[in-house]
């Protein structure tokens, strides 16, 4: 009986002691978060103009950690991100944006599909009316077309 009460209060020690170093490591990874500044996260915002497809903060190749070493510099030196951002995209163009601008040429990114879309839909819409129009003038008349063969079908089935 005691050895069943000491192995339940050393159970639940080991899970006080787990609970506290998981609530401890969760509040040390959102002073983390905290502490990083605008350096850290603008890299996971930035497609890399080293590595096509890929992220700043995903690419592997040697200019892009000196990039993002640069934008924790420049952080550093007080620069803010705007300013930052703006002589990226200087310097780089377009390439670095996750998604074209909503204006001139890069607004049929955005027009394009929904343009289509609709286009679809109409296209769907003239087919089905045209099929269910064709459907009701098509219908089987009650009329036999031919009274001959209305006679060989009844001596059929008679004989």
């Amino acid at each position: 009986m005691v050895n069943a009460r000491l192995r339940i209060f050393g159970l639940a020690g080991i899970a006080a002691v787990l609970l506290l170093g998981v609530s401890t490591a969760a509040a040390q990874s959102a002073t983390d978060a905290e502490l990083e500044g605008w350096a850290y996260k603008l890299p996971n915002e930035l497609m890399s103009p080293f590595c096509p497809g890929r992220t700043l903060s995903a690419c592997t190749s040697p200019q892009a950690d000196s990039l993002r070493m640069w934008l924790i510099v420049q952080e550093a030196s007080g620069r803010s991100r705007e300013e930052v951002e703006a002589e990226l995209f200087e310097r780089y163009g377009d390439v670095l944006r996750p998604a074209p601008r909503a204006e001139g040429f890069g607004l049929t990114a955005y027009v394009f599909p929904v343009l289509a879309f609709l286009a679809g839909g109409v296209i769907v819409a003239v087919f089905l009316s045209r099929q269910t129009r064709a459907a009701a003038t098509n219908k089987p008349s009650s009329q036999p077309a031919d009274p001959e063969l209305e006679r060989i079908i009844d001596q059929e089935l008679a004989g």
